[in-house]
């Protein structure tokens, strides 16, 4: 049985992996808080995934790292914290795993590597143009990952979701289905936008393919689910898989971009109505993959 070690066990995307794999691999599960950690895999704490963290004993005798592990975007902290972390951190991980014989590496990066918008649905190969702090920390990790693969010869493998939603999903999702729970009429009805999302069973489930796929190796790998949706519908699934009817005003969307820059509130905007599509017909062709999920089942599942 192949041994992994899983970093951010405890979190919304390393507790559903520890659960979905724990069957199959024999799962080591780096937490910052034992207490916190899933039932389902060897629990190893650690103080931090910083620079100088020492993962020799983590490391001894596994086969893969999956590094979920991060320091967030949404938290009050600047781009040179969430460089040392997500860039030195992750590249501290990767240099001790190359040492340690590690055979693959499988880094969770972001979709925000490419940019915050397009008009043209990004693919692994396009030019990268990070903008905020978190994405360029992982853009920054990406690179020295591509590296040391080189260096060393241990296998690496990019993935790079859009928003992951699912049961108490944190950021920008928690944000959404808040402004449903208030209640309040949304101004946002007439928003055609076009946005990529991966649902959380769908970004597990690649995770899971990557493991052993030889088509994943040394591969750059963008994840989402296999339809494209509006924030419109998003809110109407969310209100309708809470049991809620939907409040959404037909505001045309000139008035609301107008009005997000009167108030100083553009990125807010941006995410609310820029689209961000995600081009997956390359990981689906390498992999012999499909998302097992669809966005209405993945949603209902959410506060099912």
């Amino acid at each position: 049985m192949k041994k992994i070690l899983l970093t951010g066990a405890s979190g919304f995307v390393g507790r559903a992996l520890s659960h979905a794999l724990s069957g199959e691999y024999a799962v080591s599960g780096v937490v910052r808080c034992l207490a916190r950690a899933p039932e389902s895999v060897i629990a190893l704490q650690v103080s931090d995934i910083g620079p100088k963290v020492d993962w020799s004993a983590s490391l001894a005798g596994q086969d893969v790292v999956i590094h979920v592990a991060a320091l967030a975007h949404g938290k009050a902290r600047g781009y040179e914290a969430m460089r040392a972390v997500n860039t030195e951190g992750t590249l501290n991980l990767a240099r001790q795993a190359a040492a340690s014989g590690v055979n693959r590496f499988i880094f969770i990066s972001s979709i925000g590597v490419h940019g915050n918008r397009n008009e043209v649905p990004f693919r692994a190969d396009d030019i990268p143009a990070p903008v905020e702090p978190y994405a360029c920390s992982k853009w920054e990790a990406e690179q020295g990952l591509v590296r040391i693969a080189e260096q060393s010869g241990m296998e690496v493998v990019i993935i790079r979701p859009p928003l992951v939603y699912g049961p108490d999903a944190p950021g920008n999702f928690a944000r959404l289905v808040r402004l449903v729970e208030s209640g309040l009429p949304l101004p946002l009805g007439a928003v055609h936008n076009r946005r990529t999302l991966v649902g959380l069973d769908n970004l597990v489930d690649l995770v899971r393919v990557c493991i052993e796929h030889p088509g994943a190796a040394n591969r750059v790998l963008l994840a989402g689910d296999n339809e494209d949706v509006s924030t419109s519908d998003i809110l109407r699934h969310i209100a309708l898989a809470m049991g809620k009817k939907p409040k959404l005003l037909p505001v045309p969307e000139s008035w609301l971009w107008a009005g997000a820059r009167v108030i100083g509130q553009a990125d807010m905007a941006e995410k609310l109505l820029g689209s961000l599509q995600v081009d997956i017909s390359e990981t689906r062709a390498l992999l012999g993959w499909t998302p097992p999920c669809s966005f209405a089942v993945g949603m209902k599942k959410c506060f099912g």
